[in-house]
């Protein structure tokens, strides 16, 4: 499991994240729009994204996509086009919020259970297994090879598979590993330790100064940018019990950053959201 910034635009100058118009797009979504019960006029989209490099064709494919997955709505007013959140989306959107702001990178409470799940299904059913391996990957699952994944805690597997048709494909067992286990063995085997640890160095290289992203318009685009590519890494980060991670794991000092960030940018951030977007009433 690799930390990664996926493509997509970079403003001129200075090593900057890339990242998906769509993942900046739920961050914003996030921010600005989660628990309003409004739909946002698909101009303020335009408008507020053109900020951040992206252009009005990328901002209305990323908006038809999202409709076509289920994570928007449309709503129309008159000849303007709104746009409203669904349950999937606002399920998905807390659960950034939580993972970004509430849980921490540090896992200090570990009990010293793992979870492990090993399925096995036919060969044909290659869409189920692709489903799996992501629906496990984001729940922190990390692949030990020939269907065996391990988590670092004691997980409930149910709601993770729920919908995949797999009774009777899977096992799955919780408890200590047991000697002659070498766990930091088992732990590189399992996740990119090192790729994680890149993507994070890589964030404290942007953000760990005193004028991140000078290039960037205004605090809006920097808080965007900065919480869409922290919420990627965290997302790829099965938070592995503090004690079985390397020493100076960069994970500290970015969430330290992080925060202190936040307490710079989010004012302005949502006074700038707020002057740009329009919007209606949709419950």
């Amino acid at each position: 499991m690799s930390a990664r910034i996926e493509a997509g635009p970079m403003p001129a100058g200075g090593q900057s994240p890339r990242l998906r118009p769509q993942s900046l797009m739920l961050t914003y979504l996030g921010n600005y729009v989660l628990g309003r019960g409004i739909a946002v006029f698909s101009g303020s989209f335009i408008d507020t994204f053109a900020g951040l490099g992206v252009g009005e064709h990328a901002v209305r494919s990323t908006l038809t996509r999202m409709v076509g997955r289920g994570l928007l709505e449309r709503h129309r007013e008159g000849r303007r086009m709104h746009f409203g959140l669904t349950p999937r989306s606002e399920e998905i959107l807390h659960d950034g919020e939580e993972r970004v702001w509430r849980r921490g990178v540090l896992n200090t409470d570990w009990d010293g259970n793992w979870t492990v799940l090993a399925f096995s299904m036919p060969e044909s059913w290659q869409r189920v297994r692709h489903d799996l391996r992501a629906r496990l990957t984001w729940a922190g699952f990390g692949s030990l090879g020939n269907g065996t994944w391990i988590a670092p805690s004691r997980v409930d597997v149910r709601p993770i598979v729920s919908g995949l048709g797999l009774n009777g494909h899977l096992k799955v067992f919780a408890g200590p590993a047991e000697e002659p286990t070498d766990v930091p063995h088992m732990l590189r085997e399992a996740f990119d330790l090192d790729g994680l640890a890149g993507g994070y160095r890589a964030f404290l290289d942007r953000w760990d100064r005193a004028d991140p992203l000078p290039h960037a318009p205004d605090d809006l685009a920097r808080y965007l940018w900065m919480t869409t590519e922290w919420l990627q890494l965290v997302r790829a980060d099965p938070r592995l019990p503090v004690e079985h991670l390397p020493e100076g794991w960069p994970a500290v000092r970015g969430q330290h950053v992080l925060l202190e960030l936040r307490d710079r940018y989010e004012a302005t951030a949502r006074s700038l959201a707020d002057a740009a977007i329009e919007y209606v009433q949709v419950s």
